[in-house]
Order: structure tokens, then C-alpha cells, then sequence
């Protein structure tokens, strides 16, 4: 032991281990201080941000904090700094051009944080795809569908589509399209779907619900009730507000036509018989 002894101390003493150690020291000491500090940020932010703009701060003042101490520890080692910020720019120039697609999508990311058109959480529409939002990062959107459905949406696709958020606002309005039948009055109609509104406890009263005659259909006279929802209880009052509707229309013989066509050989003639025969009597008949 006495032999090898001095020259692991001498080893463990050399100015290149000594400068290891203390890179090392260094990363992780950055990786403390960068969780700390983005901890810190998370509890402040929350109280005036919304999460969205929260999770950007957060990370990237994670990754600026320890991208100083990486630097510093690659200089302990004896890194030419100069020289690899040069390697790293004419790294950057060349990924630029390789991946003008994510530099884009980066840009609409920005966009994004800047407009806030929804945050974590809401249900949003784009194109044909309807979710959750889940996270919003600077290169995409992630959602889940009501089908438990895990989507990607670059930020480029929802800059250049129509977005809607389903639950921006508290309340929402469910339009009912509705037809009876010719024979029926339109205001003994209208009086029976205000009694099912006001029954109903999901609807709300103001704004009032609203009726409206949107014109003479082929088979029917075409309306348009529409109902007012807090948005958590829309899907309930949708289902719900149409089969207490169809009953109320049963119990006061209201009819829900189905498309049908007539015969008429005039304006002032009947309209032409149909008689149907099974093929019994069509051939006892002859």
C-alpha cells in the first residue's frame, strides 16, 4: 500500500482532476440551483400568469441557468470557449436551414404565448379534431379526444386554421332544429317548448331562450329553439332537453313529420289514391 500510496494522492492532486472535480461540482450545482430557482418561479407565476405562459417561464429559466453552469464547467476543463461558439453558430445556421419547418413552428409558438387564445385545460376545435388541451409547448399542442385520443397540433396548423374554444366563456347555447307538422300552430308549439325549458333546472334563465321560425320545409315547418347552458352541464342538457321535448310533443299530439311526397293532379283535385296489395290478392284479382 505504501508503494502505490503517493502516487494516487499525486493523481487525485494533479491539476486535471482537481479541474474535473470541480466541473463536476459545477453541473451540479447548476442542476440545484436551476430546480430551485424554476420551483420559486412556478409558485410566484401561478398567482399572475396563466399556466401556459407559466411552463415557458419555468423551463427556460431551467435551461438558461443550467446552460451558464455547463459553460462554466467546460471552461474548468479547459474548453476554448471562442471556438466552440463558433462551432456553435455555424451549427445553428446549419440546423436553421434544415429544419425551417420547427423554426416555424417555434415563431407561431411565440405568436401563441403572445395571443392566448386558450390554456391548459380548455376543449378546443381545430379542423375536425375536438380535445382537451393537455400542454402547450413552443412546437405543439398535445390534446386528448373524448375518446381518450392522443393528438399532436404543430403551432404552424393552428395559426393558419380556424380554432374555436369550446369553453372560453361560463355559458353556452344549444340551437335545437326542430320541424312539425303543417296541421300544428306555431304558437301552441312555441308555449309547450318555453314549459320544457322552464321545467327543465339545467337551463338557464337568462339569457332567455329563444324561438325562432326558420321557414316552410318540405314536410314540415322548420324551427329553431335554442337554450341557454353553463358549459359543464352542456352535454347533460343536450340529451336531456331532446327526450323531454319528444315527450312533451306525444302527450299533446304534436306531430314530428318524416319527409313524405303527395300526388296531385291539380290544384283543386284530391290527391290520387294508393291502394297496396300483397300478391295473393293481385293475382286473384286478375
Amino acid at each position: 500500500m505504501n508503494e502505490w500510496w503517493p502516487y494516487f494522492v499525486e493523481f487525485v492532486t494533479s491539476d486535471r482532476v482537481l479541474s474535473l472535480i470541480r466541473a463536476i461540482f459545477l453541473v451540479v450545482l447548476g442542476l440545484v440551483v436551476a430546480k430551485l430557482t424554476s420551483i420559486m418561479l412556478t409558485r410566484f407565476t401561478n398567482k399572475h400568469l396563466d399556466t401556459h405562459q407559466s411552463m415557458l417561464i419555468r423551463r427556460g429559466s431551467y435551461y438558461l441557468l443550467l446552460g451558464i453552469f455547463v459553460v462554466s464547467a467546460m471552461k474548468e476543463l479547459g474548453f476554448n470557449l471562442s471556438v466552440l461558439l463558433g462551432a456553435a453558430g455555424i451549427l445553428t445556421v446549419a440546423i436553421g436551414f434544415a429544419s425551417q419547418t420547427s423554426a416555424s413552428n417555434l415563431i407561431s409558438g411565440l405568436f401563441l404565448v403572445v395571443e392566448r387564445p386558450f390554456t391548459i385545460g380548455d376543449v378546443v376545435r381545430v379542423g375536425s379534431t375536438v380535445g382537451e388541451i393537455l400542454s402547450i409547448d413552443l412546437l405543439s399542442i398535445k390534446l386528448r379526444t373524448f375518446d381518450n385520443l392522443y393528438v399532436r397540433i404543430p403551432n404552424e396548423s393552428i395559426i393558419k386554421s380556424e380554432l374555436t374554444n369550446l369553453t372560453r366563456f361560463p355559458i353556452r347555447r344549444i340551437d335545437l332544429q326542430l320541424g312539425v307538422s303543417y296541421k300544428e300552430t306555431l304558437s301552441v308549439v312555441r308555449e309547450i317548448l318555453f314549459d320544457v325549458a322552464d321545467k327543465n333546472p339545467l337551463c338557464l334563465e337568462e339569457p332567455k331562450s329563444l324561438f325562432i321560425f326558420k321557414g316552410f320545409g318540405e314536410s314540415s315547418l322548420d324551427i329553431q329553439f335554442s337554450i341557454w347552458v353553463k358549459r359543464e352541464n352542456f352535454l347533460e342538457l343536450r340529451n336531456s332537453i331532446s327526450e323531454e321535448i319528444k315527450t312533451a310533443f306525444d302527450s299533446n299530439n304534436i306531430e314530428i313529420p318524416f319527409p313524405h311526397r303527395t300526388l296531385y293532379t291539380g290544384s283543386a283535385t284530391e290527391a290520387f289514391p294508393i291502394n297496396i296489395q300483397d300478391s295473393q290478392s293481385a293475382q286473384s284479382s286478375k
